[in-house]
């Protein structure tokens, strides 16, 4: 299912036991954990009926006593598992327990299992295990799909937007949805408070990065030249290209070279083909999750979740995603 039936499935009163959250898109899956949460707890004490588990310090005992604990003063518990980046560790341990886990879960348990993970692999036992509670969070690539998304996340923020809105955005953004949310609150800010963006605010707030040689900054990353990536980073941060919509490049890029590395395919002109699979060897698999990871967590950072400035977030990924 996609989030937005998923959204749909909760707003109508069903809430399954078990749910696999899963795909190369950071802010799709955010908003279906969200959604899940929102339903599962609505107002409940969040304190003693919600586990967050990291994958990679999980184990199979410890998981099973999360999902059988009774909540407090609510009528569900949450427990979300987080697959670690890499998929090493106690995670295969955990991936054995995990088809037995879910089948116990109905969708009368006092529990909901939610495990999320940044890449699908429907051969495996546990993925089946999910059977259809599988949400499937891949970031669209057409026009009119990047611009009903943002009808809806205009819809989700409670910004007003007049026609037209979206497909602007959609043309100047491209296929960041990261970028697309932060351009979109950018538009909404210009407009004003209680007024409608237009597509006039978007054309003066919003940078036309996808117009833009960002593909200097994925080149030299992808290529290892750390130097010259921090160069053409700090040009295109002094020249005006939002922080967010420059990590919403990389996330693009890095997710493509995943594609190719996990023998998938991207629809590209034959000289960038050739460009992105030359950089795709560079990575191995699980080293290209641990760059998605970083991507987010920045992006986490980008959103105050972090200290640092957000010209130093973007210099220190920029970094690690180049060695």
């Amino acid at each position: 299912m996609t989030p937005d039936a998923l959204e749909a499935e909760l707003d109508a009163g069903r809430i399954r036991g078990a749910y696999l959250v899963a795909g190369s898109e950071p802010l799709l899956r955010d908003l279906a954990i969200a959604a899940l949460r929102r339903a599962v707890l609505g107002d409940a004490p969040s304190d003693f009926n919600f586990d967050r588990i990291e994958g990679d310090a999980a184990s199979p005992g410890a998981l099973r006593d999360a999902v059988r604990m009774l909540p407090v003063f609510a009528q569900r518990r949450l427990v979300w598992l987080r697959e670690p980046a890499g998929g090493r560790g106690a995670w295969k341990s955990v991936c054995e327990a995990l088809p037995a886990l879910v089948r116990e879960q109905g969708d009368a348990a006092t529990s909901v299992l939610v495990v999320s993970a940044a890449s699908l692999d429907r051969r495996t036992a546990w993925v089946k295990a999910f059977g259809d509670a599988v949400v499937e969070c891949v970031a669209p690539t057409h026009a009119r799909d990047l611009a009903a998304f943002v009808k809806r996340d205009a819809k989700r923020l409670g910004i007003a937007i007049e026609s037209g809105t979206a497909e602007a955005l959609a043309e100047r953004v491209g296929a960041s949805l990261l970028g697309l949310r932060s351009e979109l609150e950018k538009a909404s800010l210009l407009a004003g408070p209680g007024q409608k963006v237009s597509p006039r605010h978007v054309a003066e707030s919003v940078s036309d990065l996808a117009e833009e040689p960002v593909w200097e900054l994925t080149d030299a990353i992808g290529e290892g030249r750390a130097s010259d990536a921090l160069s053409v980073l700090s040009k295109l941060l002094r020249a005006g290209a939002p922080a967010p919509v420059v990590l919403g490049t990389l996330a693009g890029h890095f997710r493509k070279l995943l594609r190719l590395r996990s023998g998938g395919a991207v629809a590209a002109p034959p000289f960038v083909q050739r460009k992105l699979e030359s950089q795709a060897r560079r990575y191995a698999p699980a080293r290209l999750h641990v760059c998605l990871r970083a991507i987010h967590e920045t992006d986490e950072a980008l959103k105050g979740q972090g200290a640092l400035p957000h010209e130093l977030a973007l210099e220190r990924l920029v970094l690690g995603l180049s060695v």
